[in-house]
């Protein structure tokens, strides 16, 4: 876990229950002084970010309750922008508005990113804006996406963390299954194939012999 992250989840109140539970010894690196890390996107967050097509993304209301939305496109329609930014277009709803009723109180937000095939998930803390305006989320569109985008939604990242694997159950996307069925599919008919010349052979020499 990077430093960066650590810093804002690891609130004292959570130190508390680690010390309580035993474990608070194998995170005590993790907040102890060092170099920044964890504060910006990578290489290998860049890829695996614009390569999703969907990410879970919490808010906070003035009630104090979290708010957890599913948000989706097409594979890349949440951009990297430069390495402590990414971005996407809000395409209209339901006209709820409640994120972004809830972020002009509260900037905050978190993202899971899920790649559930190879069993990975990356965790995502940030501050959200808006450039309000259908021009204004010209810039972050992804071809392929659907109409309607009311404004840009601009993440200023301060943490992320590679999360661990265990529990995620593997599922997978028609795109991701599309070749594997493709080869199932050539060998079917390879079968059925060999399957019809010998139900033919067979049917000669059932006329043969009568």
């Amino acid at each position: 876990m990077p430093r960066a992250f650590s810093a804002l989840t690891f609130t004292p109140a959570v130190r508390a229950h680690q010390e309580r539970m035993g474990s608070a010894a194998t995170y005590a690196k993790f907040i102890e002084s060092g170099p920044q890390q964890g504060h910006q996107i990578g290489p290998a967050e860049e890829a695996f970010i614009q390569g999703r097509d969907g990410f879970y993304q919490a808010s906070v209301s003035e009630t104090g309750w979290p708010y957890v939305q599913f948000r989706g496109g097409p594979a890349g329609f949440l951009k990297v922008l430069d390495p402590q930014t990414i971005g996407y277009a809000d395409l209209s709803g339901n006209k709820q508005y409640i994120s972004r009723g809830n972020l002009d109180g509260n900037d905050r937000v978190a993202l899971i990113l899920m790649d559930y095939a190879n069993q990975r998930r990356l965790k995502i803390l940030g501050r959200m804006t808006f450039t309000e305006g259908v021009e204004a989320a010209a810039d972050v569109i992804t071809e392929g996406a659907e109409a309607g985008a009311e404004r840009a939604a601009i993440i200023k990242v301060e943490a992320l963390d590679w999360n661990c694997p265990r529990h995620i159950t593997p599922r997978f996307t028609e795109a991701e299954l599309r070749p594997h069925l493709n080869t199932l599919g050539q060998q079917l008919a390879v079968l059925q194939t060999e399957n019809q010349r010998l139900q033919r052979e067979l049917d000669e020499l059932r006329a043969a012999g009568a």
